[in-house]
């Protein structure tokens, strides 16, 4: 890094307000980057981006080159298993897949997916839920046919939200919960989309057990009808 200032001036003169100078440090940035194939920076930017948000930093993280991918994807994992730190991570994971990186394919193959779907299994903050839900449904296009052993995940993920927005936790807002029903109608959207005769096989023998029969009826059923009018789905006759 350049000798006149240190790592962290460096970072703080990215988010000044003056232009020319932003772009001198991102080019900067950009250069070390190109010559230095370690880890080190991009885990000091990730850093910096889930203190701060900074855009500049962002913009950065978003146009990594290889091998700095693997490095960024590592970091984001790391900080999935932290509560702390696992909601902003989650954030940068949807802002790096939606601008579909040329490195997508690598995803279904990090470390970082089964992370992502331990998260959306476990975890009870429902921000992070339907954070992860979002960046879930973003990634799945990307995940190639290979990725289909984690279909059962990507059901019983489906299984357990369409649970939640049911039984409605005494400790979250209920905006919170109109948004997570929301993430899950697109999350079924995306299965049947996707998956359609597997995902409806998954639906026909999940909600025929006793204990799942209200969330069927007061949650998946809904979500079908918005989806297919007609009383049959897929062959799936709803009654």
């Amino acid at each position: 890094m350049a000798q006149q200032a240190n790592l962290g001036e460096l970072l703080s003169m990215l988010d000044s307000p003056v232009l020319s100078v932003r772009d001198e440090v991102t080019a900067v940035f950009k250069e070390n980057l190109s010559s230095d194939r370690g880890p080190m920076l991009v885990n000091t930017l990730v850093d910096y981006y889930l203190e701060t948000k900074s855009q500049p930093v962002l913009h950065i993280l978003t146009t990594l080159q290889e091998p700095h991918d693997k490095h960024l994807l590592d970091k984001m994992n790391d900080c999935m298993g932290r509560a702390a730190s696992r909601l902003p991570a989650l954030s940068l994971l949807g802002h790096v897949i939606r601008l579909q990186p040329p490195w997508k394919h690598k995803l279904s193959q990090a470390p970082l997916l089964p992370s992502l779907l331990k998260c959306l299994k476990v975890d009870t903050d429902v921000i992070v839920l339907t954070t992860g839900v979002l960046v879930l449904i973003t990634m799945l296009p990307m995940i190639p046919q290979s990725g289909k052993q984690h279909l059962h995940d990507f059901f019983d993920i489906f299984g357990r939200l369409s649970s939640w927005c049911l039984k409605k936790p005494g400790h979250v807002t209920e905006i919170y919960l109109v948004h997570l029903h929301a993430s899950v109608y697109a999350l079924f959207h995306r299965l049947y989309g996707m998956y359609p005769c597997n995902f409806v096989s998954f639906l026909r023998s999940h909600y025929s057990m006793k204990e799942n029969l209200d969330t069927f009826e007061e949650v998946v059923r809904v979500t079908v009808r918005n989806e297919a009018p007609s009383s049959t789905f897929c062959g799936w006759q709803l009654g």
